[in-house]
């Protein structure tokens, strides 16, 4: 165990997106991304809510066609079922944390 800077654990890489699962579990995912500026993830849906964290830079992000701009040390939900897309205005880094179940016993 030792404590890591969070946007320091992914580079950023010209003209790509690029991604390092932190936690894979049946339960949920956590994933750091890396988008160079201009990168973008089109349009798409997720059965889960998920929780962006800005951690670098800043990004639009656009929820069932509203535009949405992030910087870093904001965080958005964005809501399962609804369609989403990640815009690199600038190189920014982000956290999706995605929780798949609610622990039901």
């Amino acid at each position: 165990m030792k404590s890591e800077n969070l946007a320091g654990m992914l580079e950023y890489q010209k003209d790509s997106i690029v991604s390092r699962t932190l936690i894979d579990k049946p339960t949920g995912t956590v994933t750091l991304f890396a988008f160079d500026s201009g990168q973008k993830l089109s349009e798409h849906t997720a059965p889960y809510d998920a929780l962006v964290q800005v951690l670098d830079g800043s990004a639009k992000i656009t929820i069932s066609g509203r535009p949405l701009f992030v910087q870093a040390g904001e965080i958005i939900i964005m809501p399962s079922g609804k369609p989403h897309a990640v815009d690199a205005v600038k190189q920014f880094k982000m956290l999706l944390t995605m929780i798949k179940s609610g622990g039901e016993k």
